[in-house]
């Protein structure tokens, strides 16, 4: 098979990148691990920040998105059984997040790659970049024990902290940057009804509490839980019960429980590999970075890669200018590392950390005073929060 961009990983980053190039006549070939219903089964983010929902319309899968999903225009912070709300569209000049599901997002993206007839291979195994370095890269893979073969000009790895792409690149090449969080965030889907029209984050001497939603009719919470405990350790009854403790009362007294749909703990890790290029294979989303789920910026800074690969193939194809390629790893990078610094500054305000001192604490405390104290304080976490520009 011969293709222009082949893409491993079909995620949602994947998905639009293929689904962008396809509107701009640039051909595609999607190769996925796993089968379709396991990519759809997978929970994640639902907060996208506003130039992740204008790339959804650009490539025409934003119908879904702008009739079911939610416009937000703030947020809660809880402490000290208090609530305060950050506003959004005041704070970074009239901006706003959309709520909106991942697995739903990536349904969209599934159906116009169908519409349109895109190649999206599923169940590919032993996946394997070769020559990415020269001008003729290809990719193997198999598929029920047969042995196939993409030839490519490029390769985007979109497959992933686990996947193949970033361990094809040479130690010597990639320098990988670490912090792994003393702590998870233990995560249930309810069909319950919201207990907050916005997203509540929580910070209490108990640990991190996060209230939020899928739609009006299912619920998303979270709790900050050791790394050592397992989903059995915590029924829905405890669940529901922990929760609650780390509410402000009016909050709690509010909730509505119900039988869980979905149970899972995540550990929390910050990870950027540097480059993301290597020859002509490009590195996005997870396979370069990662960042604690507070913030949501996971899923946008994938976004953001995106954009400035769909840009650059663009204009590579069609202007003969491939300004855009040779630049994007230094690009992509310096946003990646802003988003880093957002999802850390958040993590480390709001979670209880199990090492912590007095003076720790007290720190924690005054940020929080000081954050709703300034206009300017309150104007960067909302310009974060919203996106930064592309």
């Amino acid at each position: 098979m011969k293709t222009q961009v082949c893409i491993i990983g079909g995620g949602p980053s994947g998905l639009m990148l293929s689904q962008l190039l396809h509107l701009k006549g640039i051909e595609t070939v999607v190769l996925e691990r796993q089968t379709r219903d396991y990519v759809l089964s997978r929970i994640r983010a639902g907060v996208l920040e506003n130039g992740f929902a204008k790339l959804m319309r650009e490539a025409q899968c934003g119908e879904r998105m702008d009739r079911e999903g939610e416009i937000h225009d703030g947020f809660f912070l809880a402490h000290a059984d208090k609530l305060n709300r950050v506003d959004l569209h005041k704070y970074s000049g009239g901006n706003s997040v959309m709520v909106y599901g991942q697995t739903e997002l990536t349904r969209d993206l599934y159906e116009a790659r169908d519409r349109m007839n895109g190649i999206v291979i599923h169940s590919a195994e032993n996946v394997q970049p070769h020559d990415v370095k020269s001008d003729m890269p290809y990719v193997t893979y198999s598929v029920g024990g047969e042995e196939k073969r993409v030839d490519c000009d490029f390769i985007i790895g979109a497959d992933g902290f686990h996947g193949v792409s970033r361990k094809s690149i040479p130690s010597d090449v990639i320098k990988e940057y670490e912090k792994v969080y003393p702590f998870g965030w233990l995560g249930v889907l309810s069909r319950t009804k919201p207990v907050s029209p916005e997203l509540i984050y929580a910070k209490h001497p108990r640990g991190f509490a996060l209230c939020s939603l899928r739609s009006q009719v299912l619920s998303r919470y979270y709790i900050q839980v050791p790394l050592t405990d397992s989903v059995e350790d915590w029924s829905d009854e405890a669940f529901w019960a922990e929760l609650k403790r780390r509410l402000p009362a009016e909050v709690s007294e509010q909730l509505i429980t119900g039988p869980t749909i979905e149970k899972s703990i995540a550990p929390l890790r910050s990870f950027v590999a540097e480059p993301m290029r290597y020859g002509n294979m490009f590195l996005a989303g997870d396979a370069a970075h990662i960042v604690p789920p507070t913030g949501a910026r996971g899923l946008n800074t994938a976004g953001s890669d995106i954009y400035y690969l769909y840009h650059g193939f663009v204009d590579h194809y069609q202007k003969g200018d491939s300004t855009g390629l040779d630049n994007y790893s230094e690009k992509a990078l310096s946003r990646v590392w802003k988003a880093q610094r957002f999802s850390w500054w958040l993590t480390t305000l709001l979670h209880t950390f199990p090492d912590s001192i007095e003076y720790d604490q007290k720190l924690q405390e005054v940020e929080m005073a000081y954050l709703f104290s300034s206009d300017a304080a309150q104007s960067s976490l909302a310009e974060n929060y919203v996106g930064l520009p592309f």
